[in-house]
């Protein structure tokens, strides 16, 4: 039998400690391909390139690996791995492990997820792993252990049609794992005003995340501010199937 085989890919770039740190652990596991970017892709979401080629290059094949660097978007990495490089599907499609959460609304604007929503979209079981750290020389010894369990419960029991996971770690000691929902928050204060020295006006991406349900205790949020990993299973189909009654009553 062969082993699984499991496709990796990212948003903070092939060199990122995140992606060494869970290609190390998919080793133990199964057979693996990186394709990752080639830097920083960070909040591409589901970005595609259309506008230049694509390209990627093999930077190292041994046993059970193979390493390949992309000059695309997280998405593209994951389209061309399925389309061009790998020579049989995937059994499993991680991506991360980030640095630096993609709870509640981060998840629309994360390259991360936008690479585990394209292998969900192929049908096949996919997972984005992040943690509460942005710094380059993050800590994820804590987090190594629950990141095979997961995988490996992923392997044996599957999930649901167009369904993927949204995992994310606080940062030191971990209290367990939850299931939760995404929380309601938003961004506010978003951008940096600042003059450059011809007195201009430019602007930095920054912002506070407002959480709209501090007190709620089944959202990613309560679980990362309380030291548990939370697992957000993440649906591709984005049909408000509640509302769809509201609107046919309107009057069209």
């Amino acid at each position: 039998m062969n082993k699984p085989l499991i496709l990796i890919t990212n948003d903070d770039g092939h060199d990122a400690p995140g992606i060494e740190v869970l290609t190390n652990l998919m080793t133990q596991i199964g057979d693996v391909v990186v394709v990752a970017p080639d830097g920083a892709r960070s909040a591409q979401s589901n970005a595609l390139t259309v506008t230049h080629p694509v390209r990627f290059k093999k930077v190292e094949e041994k046993e059970g690996l193979i390493r390949y660097v992309c000059t695309g978007t997280p998405t593209d990495c994951v389209k061309l791995a399925l389309n061009e490089i790998v020579d049989r599907r995937p059994d499993l499609i991680v991506a991360g492990i980030n640095h630096g959460t993609n709870s509640a609304i981060n998840v629309i604007y994360s390259g991360t997820m936008g690479a585990v929503l394209e292998g969900c979209e192929n049908g096949i079981l996919s997972i984005g792993f992040s943690i509460n750290d942005h710094s380059s020389n993050a800590d994820f010894s804590h987090f190594e252990k629950y990141v095979l369990q997961i995988a490996r419960e992923a392997l044996k029991n599957g999930l649901p049609h167009a369904t993927c996971l949204n995992v994310n770690a606080p940062v030191g000691e971990i209290a367990g794992i939850r299931v939760a929902r995404q929380c309601d928050g938003r961004w506010t204060k978003e951008y940096a005003k600042r003059i450059d020295p011809r007195g201009g006006s430019y602007f930095w991406l920054t912002g506070n995340f407002e959480n709209h349900e501090p007190d709620a205790e089944d959202t990613d949020e309560w679980a990362l501010d309380h030291g548990y990993i939370s697992i957000v299973p993440t649906k591709i189909d984005l049909t408000a199937y509640a509302a769809m009654d509201t609107v046919r009553n309107w009057n069209l």
